[in-house]
């Protein structure tokens, strides 16, 4: 472990609550991502309910008396697991973020108000300690229920089965649940999946008062350069590199994409399940999950035979204000990827006045790619030649894979250019 050494770090903890299907899961996901692409410490705390429920605990069996017992073991375990990351954090030599998936408040909606003064009482807790100073900002996540009925589901998590009316009664619990922490901010669905998402870590760097530029902003857009070569790495500023490993999955429907992602530092490795849902509304959604070293196994038994794996090393990096991803492809590969560098990052600046003022000079750039086919890592990975290759994706909704924010949804090339095929 890396021993805390400097008094300067920051230790940061957020918790992520809200309504079922408002995209808790995901945000965690992407949260986690932004901040080790910046160079953080990241900790995540999961659903203590979650763990407890999947083990075979369900309410409708449980009297009344159990249900208040349940609820009152549920948050000693959670405050106790709160506490191993809290400490651990502390110890590092690194600014840390802490994520938890819900927080100890949470509790307190699923009992009614003089239950869960008795248990403030019998165990000595107090609101201030449990909601006021124990973390630094509360993040809810408005339920797909409120505003976004067409993307309600319970197919995606195994201990949820509510439907609209009761998930939305569950949201306003959530949030009630709450009031009162100096540093709560509700993310609701006025705007697209990806947008919501982004404005979440956006809100989460504000609160930091950490400078992010305008890779957040809602109106940002993704541009994707090719670079010819790579300079020496002292001709970079401060930069995190990553090693990168992303498989295909088969998928049951030709319009659901599924893939696997192995990123890490130092043999220290996290798992990423990403699922591309159909089109609904002119607006694509995909869900990212945070998977075990176990599932990842498992899952890879379901790759698709026509993709190879894509291997990367991802470097990331700031350059006059601006964040930017680096992704340099890896061998063994397909013929095409050799050599292949591309550059990524968001912006709200016309394509002329980034390319003038931001794009970084020490590299040497070819041009820009931007919803070029040709540069998708969906095609880059096929296994075949592009030439008369049905699997070949002309119509992108957007890039395969993001780190930087979330994954904008935008309509982009649609027009045949698959040069040298």
């Amino acid at each position: 472990m890396e021993l805390a050494s400097a008094k300067s770090k920051r230790v940061y903890k957020v918790v992520l609550t809200g309504g079922p299907c408002g995209g808790k899961t995901t945000g965690q996901s992407r949260l986690c991502t932004f901040f080790e692409n910046l160079g953080w410490k990241v900790f995540r705390v999961p659903e203590t309910a979650s763990t407890l429920l999947s083990g075979g605990v369900k309410f409708a069996d449980l009297s009344p008396e159990d249900a208040i017992m349940f609820q009152e073991n549920l948050l000693k375990t959670m405050i106790q697991m709160e506490n191993t990351f809290f400490a651990l954090a502390e110890r590092f030599n690194r600014d840390c973020i802490i994520i938890c998936d819900r927080g100890t408040m949470d509790a307190s909606a699923f009992v009614s108000k003089e239950v869960w003064e008795q248990l403030m009482k019998t165990n000595g807790w107090n609101p201030v300690e449990l909601r006021d100073t124990r973390y630094n900002q509360i993040i809810h996540m408005v339920s797909a229920a409120k505003g976004a009925e067409d993307f309600y589901t319970t197919e995606d998590h195994s201990c949820r089965s509510e439907n609209l009316d009761l998930a939305h009664t569950l949201d306003d619990r959530a949030a009630e649940a709450w009031i009162g922490h100096p540093y709560f901010d509700v993310i609701d669905n006025s705007t697209n999946f990806d947008t919501k998402l982004r404005r979440m870590i956006s809100a989460v760097c504000q609160r930091m008062g950490l400078d992010t530029g305008d890779r957040l902003e809602t109106n940002a857009r993704k541009l994707k350069f090719l670079v010819r070569s790579l300079p020496d790495d002292s001709k970079f500023p401060p930069f995190e590199d990553f090693d990168v490993i992303h498989d295909y999955l088969q998928t049951n429907s030709k319009k659901t994409q599924a893939r696997l992602r192995k990123r890490g530092q130092k043999d220290r490795w996290s798992y990423t399940l990403t699922v591309r849902r159909p089109e609904v509304r002119g607006q694509v959604v995909e869900i990212k999950t945070q998977i075990t070293s176990r599932d990842y196994s498992n899952m890879l038994e379901q790759r698709d035979p026509f993709h190879l794996t894509i291997l990367k090393k991802r470097r990331c990096f700031l350059y006059h204000n601006q964040y930017f991803q680096l992704d340099i492809y890896k061998e063994p590969c397909h013929p095409r990827c050799h050599g292949l560098v591309l550059l990524e990052t968001y912006t709200t600046q016309s394509l002329e006045e980034f390319q003038a003022h931001k794009l970084p000079d020490f590299l040497d750039i070819v041009g820009n790619v931007t919803g070029d086919p040709t540069h998708s890592m969906y095609n880059l990975s096929l296994k075949e030649e592009w030439l008369n290759n049905k699997k070949f994706c002309f119509k992108l909704a957007a890039d395969d894979e993001d780190d930087l924010t979330g994954s904008p949804r935008t309509n982009g090339w649609a027009g045949p250019h698959v040069n040298g095929v």
